[in-house]
């Protein structure tokens, strides 16, 4: 089906309006949804990936499977949280299907001693502090570096990426922990 409402009509529609349509088999509404959330889909992938153009590639993979599965949504206002998931499950059927779930991403990865973590990671950085926090968790196991975006990135709860990932709750909070004290570390030597 095709969409009646004009762009300008959409654009302006609350999200849940706009998810009931696209629920509905409008594919107007759905575009207007991929519009409204593939920025943010792409920039979770992107830090999850470290690699622009996979995040691309495996953003698309999410929108077709929400596409696909849109009509079992049941609560048009999960529409954000629900996505969010998928994407979270293209990564980790990205991982498995390379067979690097659990290991470390890049060669060097630190050991450090487990820490509470601390929302300071959350703040906005800097360009400059963007690229060396990038660089930091390159250096995390894929399961770690995944839990600490969902944490902090998407301010996410240690069950939410329990539930999200189908880790247990206690890896869950095992990566954050270890996962963030390594951040710091690594970001302090940069300074």
């Amino acid at each position: 089906m095709t969409g009646g409402l004009p762009r300008d009509v959409l654009s302006a529609a609350a999200e849940a309006v706009v998810v009931a349509l696209a629920s509905a088999g409008d594919d107007q509404a759905y575009g207007e949804l991929v519009r409204r959330r593939q920025s943010h889909i792409r920039e979770l992938l992107r830090r999850l990936s470290r690699d622009a153009a996979l995040a691309d590639d495996l953003a698309q993979q999410a929108f077709v499977q929400a596409w696909q599965r849109i009509r079992t949504l049941e609560a048009p206002a999960a529409f954000g949280g629900w996505l969010r998931k998928i994407a979270v499950n293209v990564w980790l059927q990205h991982l498995r299907a390379r067979g690097a779930r659990g290991r470390s991403a890049a060669p060097g990865s630190l050991d450090g001693a487990a820490g509470a973590p601390t929302h300071e990671l959350a703040d906005e950085p800097t360009t400059a502090e963007r690229v060396d926090l990038d660089r930091a968790l390159a250096l995390l196991a894929p399961d770690v570096r995944l839990c600490i975006v969902l944490a902090y990135g998407e301010r996410m709860s240690h069950r939410e990426i329990s539930e999200a990932t189908g880790l247990p709750l206690g890896t869950v909070k095992s990566h954050v922990a270890r996962g963030a004290a390594r951040l710091r570390e690594t970001l302090r030597a940069y300074g």
